[in-house]
């Protein structure tokens, strides 16, 4: 399982007016166990647009990514994990 240990999060702007609602980038710096198939030594970050609606809201997208290359690995995370992901995020939109 893995723990979030910071984030930071940003409003992104639709210039055109286009998609509906409010979108949001959040940055979450996490750590995995060692005996975790998704650690890596470097560090790990999960990038998360997170849209907020109306009618609904959550994760649109997420990617994680490792610290000093910032390359992007194809993995999906377990559904326990995205769900806390998803709490966490909706619980730091007021702090935006």
């Amino acid at each position: 399982m893995i723990a979030i240990t910071g984030y930071r999060v940003e409003l992104l702007k639709d210039p055109f007016g286009i998609l509906t609602g409010e979108r949001y980038e959040f940055f979450l710096d996490i750590d995995v166990p060692e005996d975790d198939e998704l650690f890596s030594e470097k560090g790990l970050y999960i990038r998360v647009l997170y849209t907020v609606g109306e009618h609904q809201s959550g994760i649109v997208k997420y990617e994680i990514i490792e610290n000093e290359t910032e390359q992007s690995f194809n993995f999906e995370l377990e559904e326990e994990e995205t769900a806390a992901i998803d709490s966490f995020c909706k619980g730091h939109l007021n702090e935006y």
